[in-house]
């Protein structure tokens, strides 16, 4: 519930393409990397309170690392 929260929070605040999956591995891949024994109260609060621009920077990041082509050839 808390991801869906967060997720909404986002819509609403104009970062619509910004999905659940987004959130958790931003907190998963930066946040909590090296964390250990986290405790429920402590990852719900995470979510809440992680701002969304760092998690927009995130996704931008890891969609610059996609190899992106140009194709000129007709089907």
């Amino acid at each position: 519930p808390a991801l869906k929260t967060k997720r909404g929070e986002m819509h609403r605040s104009g970062y619509n393409y910004i999905e659940i999956e987004d959130i958790w591995n931003y907190l998963k891949e930066v946040k909590w990397k090296k964390a250990k024994d986290l405790s429920l109260y402590e990852m719900v609060s995470d979510v809440l309170n992680v701002d969304d621009l760092l998690i927009d920077d995130y996704l931008k990041s890891k969609l610059n690392l996609r190899k992106r082509e140009i194709y000129f050839k007709e089907e």
